[in-house]
């Protein structure tokens, strides 16, 4: 007997994933090619960064189309262990 896991999420789905992270020029191109290794069809055209009030960080909102839980879950661990990443919600 099987166990599955109980989602309240039906995918396939866009999940957008708000990340922080200090102000850096290559801080947006690491995280794009970090979650282009689990989904490759994410682009500029996915993300929309806000800096924050100090200009010390940035977060950006990036969109994703996560194809199953496993897959989100993946997204989201590799860009948790991501050096420049600070938070993510």
């Amino acid at each position: 007997m099987t166990e599955e896991k109980q989602t309240l999420i039906e995918f396939p789905t866009d999940f957008s994933l708000k990340i922080m992270g200090a102000q850096h020029p290559d801080f947006l191109p690491e995280i794009l090619k970090t979650i282009r290794q689990h989904a490759p069809d994410t682009s500029e055209a996915n993300v929309k960064t806000r800096p924050s009030s100090s200009g010390n960080y940035i977060g950006a909102t990036v969109t994703v189309r996560a194809e199953s839980q496993e897959h989100l879950d993946g997204i989201y661990r590799a860009v948790t262990s991501h050096p420049m990443v600070k938070v993510v919600f």
